[in-house]
């Protein structure tokens, strides 16, 4: 454990604002004396460690504005969290969250959220989660999400959206006014159809990225996929399309198999 008392004397040695405990072995933030009194620290990296606590005194570090939890064992995270006033990046990815803290949507500035990778529904988002306004890329692919909420349409600054590897069914129509979408990606759901509102997004041009296979699509959809995404959103805005979309609506067919034994993922294990 000297490894990361070591990290913490010399940033206080020479006042650095940046700590780099990554893949120290660490299990508890306890471990890690001093930390917590580091007031001027900006970004703190603690990837790849076997973290299972977040505690909730990490809200302390008030200059917080880069926070990395990839890839570590923590299985719920503090409310205080979301008070941090300057934190701009959270990344804790890889890990086992089944649910987020109630007020989690609290943080001010917050412009970069990756939870790829770990346990989370629909079902588990708190109330508040659609109301960080200030967030510009939120991650959430390779988890359970079956339905995304139409608050979806809230997040106004979004400008790439993950929901790759989940269990989706339905995306909302709300999705097609985030117009600062650039980048959006649902391969790998159990997508038959999508909103024809999504047809107004900016996601065709070179810079753009959208990326839908690996769907069971409505031949029509799938057809147009072959010849490309710009394909794809042109079909979309087609009067056809939104007869057929109706239609499909009306019908309420039965979704899709599950095809992903998510039993298996590392995500589920109980340390």
């Amino acid at each position: 454990m000297s490894k990361a008392k070591k990290v913490i004397e010399e940033a206080k040695e020479i006042n650095n604002p940046e700590i780099d405990l990554v893949d120290k072995g660490i299990s508890s933030l306890d471990e890690i004396p001093g930390l917590f009194s580091l007031a001027n620290i900006t970004r703190l990296s603690l990837s790849h460690n076997k973290i299972q606590v977040v505690p909730a005194a990490l809200a302390n570090l008030m200059n917080l504005e880069i926070l990395n939890f990839a890839n570590n064992h923590i299985e719920e995270l503090p409310v205080s969290l979301s008070s941090l006033p300057k934190l701009r990046i959270l990344n804790v990815s890889l890990n086992r969250l089944y649910a987020l803290p109630r007020g989690f949507g609290a943080f001010p500035v917050l412009e970069i959220l990756d939870l790829t990778y770990n346990n989370l529904n629909e079902k588990t988002l708190p109330g508040n989660f659609f109301m960080m306004e200030s967030l510009r890329a939120l991650y959430l692919g390779d988890n359970d999400f079956e339905y995304l909420p139409p608050e979806i349409g809230n997040l106004k600054n979004l400008q790439i959206l993950s929901m790759r590897e989940n269990d989706l069914i339905e995306v909302p129509r709300e999705l097609g006014q985030l117009s600062r979408l650039r980048e959006l990606h649902l391969q790998g759901n159990r997508l038959v159809v999508l909103p024809p509102e999504i047809g107004s997004l900016d996601l065709a041009s070179n810079k753009s990225v959208l990326r839908i296979e690996g769907n069971f699509w409505v031949p029509p959809i799938e057809d147009q996929l072959k010849l490309g995404p710009s394909h794809v959103l042109d079909y979309l805005r087609s009067e056809t399309y939104r007869v057929l979309y109706s239609r499909h609506m009306s019908a309420k067919p039965p979704p899709p198999p599950q095809t992903l034994d998510k039993s298996k993922k590392a995500s589920r294990a109980r340390s």
